[in-house]
């Protein structure tokens, strides 16, 4: 496990670097002391490991204005629209055919974010 995680980390440690970097910039620019809180969507397609991402966040923010800041992930679903028969469902185990008719016609609609979607200042 831990070998999996050491692997992981790398990836998520500069993902984590940039989100810290928005929340600093965003509370530079409105002039505030401290970062209180971070939300981020993070798709499921997006290849991130929600606690390497943490682990990787926590070790960055030591020190800087965010040092107490949490970090608030929502995992956004994976889910597609068919271009054949029009039906929207979610994608389950990346299998990515249509629920209703079979069809490998599928426009991902959700899954593939990385945002971050607030930054709470003080």
């Amino acid at each position: 496990m831990y070998k999996l995680f050491k692997e992981y980390i790398m990836h998520e440690l500069a993902i984590a670097q940039g989100i810290l970097d928005i929340a600093l910039r965003t509370a530079s620019c409105h002039k505030a002391t401290k970062v209180t809180k971070i939300k981020v969507l993070i798709g499921e397609l997006a290849g991130i490991v929600p606690e390497a991402l943490e682990f990787g966040f926590d070790a960055l923010r030591a020190g800087s204005m965010a040092a107490e800041a949490c970090l608030s992930i929502r995992m956004v679903p994976l889910t597609g629209r068919c271009r054949e028969c029009g039906a929207q469902s979610c994608i389950d185990k990346y299998c990515f055919t249509c629920a209703s008719c079979g069809s490998y016609a599928l426009e991902i609609l959700t899954g593939r974010e990385l945002k971050v979607e607030s930054v709470e200042v003080e």
